[in-house]
């Protein structure tokens, strides 16, 4: 990490002294010279208010000429408009060249000179005493002392951010050792801020995923010894012996063994990978047609009513949420079961209602659980899973499942919402 914050400083640093260096170059052939041009004219309109006017006699020339150079404390040449020279103080300039037509500024002896041009015509020739690479170096000066100033603040800034990362770092470190239940601390409200936001997310999904499998593997365990049991038992009673009956009754518990090792596999599937076939336009009527069919001819008592309503979605997975909420309204309620498919507010809805006794308010969200059963319904055949199935399934398709009363004391239903296509 060290490299990390070491290049952005450094890329900081290089494009402040790219900055200095371009700003030098763009002031040396561009503001310099609008610079120039600015003050000669202002030079130049300074000097006629300060000098004799044009035509007056020369001794009255060199006087103000001389007065000027005295007080600015430069050597100065007035030449007239046909460049000859008026007056003089202090060193003599020669002339400027006879196809000179604006200001200019020239080199004389290591210093710098201006020939001026003044609005009556007149040339004025001078030279400061500065050297002229000062003038040059003064503003990369100031530019380099402001990108200084800001290197040395934009190293604690850095380093800040950087900072930020290593903990992110040591925090994927730690659940890459097993420590799940690793948090890394949110500072500020940027895409670092979100990038730890994000982490601790997926840190405490993994962790509540974690917690679900070992207490699926656990609840599923339990679960198996008792068809288990039968099965072994039925096959120590049938040895020798034709029992139709019992043999019936033992291929149930093998169907019932292998529903519920299919429900365990698909509901570790949808939690740990999200996995589903392709998604696909599905009439949500049709499922549900096929599913109220297949119930009717071994349950008898399914009336379907609705419309037409196409969502994407995994079809399996639908045909598979559809059958449970029957197979559990049939278990745990009375017929006959009524299903009906719609559309509300952006939704596609699936209703699933049946004249059973319902479910208090207060355990509601519990059925949802895998193999969670009410107190009063322990001896109700079934795996304990296809409610939280149910719930998964909807939940990987973006939707929503609820139980609700229907308005009538003795019909008790599910409602499926799922967005529209």
């Amino acid at each position: 990490m060290r490299r990390l914050y070491v290049q952005i400083y450094l890329t900081i640093i290089a494009a402040l002294v790219l900055v200095v260096v371009i700003s030098g170059v763009l002031w040396q052939f561009s503001g310099a010279d609008r610079f120039n041009r600015e003050a000669f004219g202002i030079a130049g309109r300074l000097a006629v208010e300060l000098l004799a006017p044009v035509g007056a006699p020369l001794e009255r020339q060199q006087r103000t000429v001389h007065k000027l150079a005295e007080n600015i404390g430069l050597d100065i040449s007035l030449f007239d408009e046909n460049k000859k020279l008026l007056a003089s103080s202090g060193q003599s300039f020669a002339a400027p060249s006879p196809e000179q037509q604006s200001s200019n500024r020239f080199r004389h002896r290591g210093n710098t000179g201006w020939q001026i041009l003044l609005p009556d015509k007149r040339w004025l020739v001078t030279k400061i005493k500065k050297n002229h690479t000062r003038f040059f170096w003064a503003p990369l000066l100031f530019l380099a002392s402001v990108a200084i100033i800001i290197g040395l603040s934009a190293y604690p800034l850095v380093r800040r951010l950087t900072r930020r990362l290593e903990r992110l770092q040591r925090g994927v470190e730690a659940m890459g050792a097993g420590d799940f239940s690793t948090r890394v601390a949110i500072e500020g409200k940027d895409e670092v801020a979100q990038l730890g936001g994000s982490f601790n997310q997926a840190a405490e999904k993994i962790e509540t995923l974690l917690g679900a499998h070992r207490q699926l593997l656990a609840n599923a365990s339990h679960e198996l010894r008792t068809p288990l049991s039968r099965i072994r038992l039925g096959i120590d009673l049938l040895k020798g012996q034709e029992d139709e009956p019992r043999k019936k009754a033992l291929e149930q518990d093998i169907d019932e063994l292998d529903q519920l090792v299919d429900e365990i596999l698909l509901m570790s599937r949808l939690d740990a990978n999200n996995e589903h076939e392709p998604w696909q336009e599905i009439d949500l009527l049709a499922v549900a047609a096929e599913e109220c069919a297949r119930y009717d001819a071994q349950y008898q008592d399914c009336n379907l009513d609705g419309r037409s309503v196409l969502i994407n979605g995994d079809l399996r997975l639908m045909q598979r949420m559809v059958r449970n909420l029957l197979e559990n309204a049939y278990r745990h309620g009375k017929p006959p079961v009524d299903i009906r498919v719609g559309s509300k507010d952006g939704f596609a809805m699936l209703e699933i209602v049946d004249h059973g006794p319902g479910i208090p308010k207060d355990e509601r969200e519990k059925v949802f659980a895998p193999f969670y059963r009410l107190s009063d319904r322990q001896d109700v055949k079934g795996s304990g899973l296809g409610l939280a199935l149910v719930l998964q399934i909807v939940e990987s398709h973006k939707g929503q499942v609820e139980l609700f009363d229907d308005g009538q004391s003795d019909r008790f239903g599910v409602r499926v919402m799922l967005p529209l296509e």
